[in-house]
């Protein structure tokens, strides 16, 4: 068990992530949101328009994304730094991989609706983990790509960032759709999950247990047979 993971059994529930990982997902996730739909608005043509953010905030919305971009890549490099053992230990979980991961994924598409997934030993999916890898690695570009866009004012080097920027955006899109839907947990095999980072990231050890069986049975002290495949 990682030193990392503040784990609490009591009263029927189980800690899926401590207080510090849930505050930066918070403000890696709202910054995210705000950089999507002023992002998306822009890229769409409408500049002259303001959305209905720039007309809640009364900031235009290139001003909007340029501070919430500054916003996520201060978190990034906050948690770089003040966070640097959790970065190890997602790290380590996220490039975990297994036999059983094909398995698992065969039996995803029936399972998010069911609950029956396969089974698996890492604190992450193995889906979470491709969706982490995608999630850091654009998110990087974003982050980067963005600097760059406001560091120069012009000339090739910034239609090369601005070209990154663009295709980022179109990748990460989804996958941030897709991660809001799953954790939301109104699909069936998920749902209870999206308590993992609100109410004190505390569950009930039978959602976890359907989502994170392997994790879940070494936060609960339960023995498991790493061998068996539900």
């Amino acid at each position: 068990m990682s030193p990392t993971e503040q784990l609490d059994v009591a009263g029927g529930t189980v800690e899926r992530n401590p207080r510090a990982a849930r505050w930066f997902h918070a403000g890696v996730y709202l910054s995210v949101v705000v950089l999507l739909i002023t992002g998306w608005w822009l890229l769409l043509g409408n500049e002259g328009s303001p959305s209905f953010i720039a007309q809640v905030t009364g900031v235009p919305d290139t001003e909007v994304h340029t501070v919430a971009g500054w916003v996520l890549a201060g978190l990034t490099a906050l948690t770089a730094v003040v966070g640097a053992r959790g970065w190890r230990v997602f790290w380590r979980e996220t490039v975990r991989f297994q036999r059983g991961d094909g398995a698992w994924f065969r039996r995803w598409p029936a399972a998010i609706l069911t609950g029956r997934f396969g089974r698996h030993e890492g604190r992450f999916d193995p889906g979470q983990r491709v969706a982490n890898l995608v999630l850091v690695v654009t998110l990087l570009a974003l982050i980067g790509s963005g600097i760059g866009l406001v560091l120069v004012s012009g000339g090739p080097a910034f239609v090369w960032f601005a070209q990154i920027h663009r295709w980022s955006t179109y990748v990460v899109t989804p996958v941030v759709v897709g991660h809001v839907i799953i954790a939301s947990g109104i699909l069936p095999g998920y749902r209870g999950v999206w308590r993992a980072m609100h109410l004190g990231g505390k569950l009930h050890p039978r959602d976890a247990q359907r989502v994170w069986p392997g994790w879940t049975e070494r936060a609960t002290g339960d023995t498991h047979d790493p061998r068996h495949l539900r």
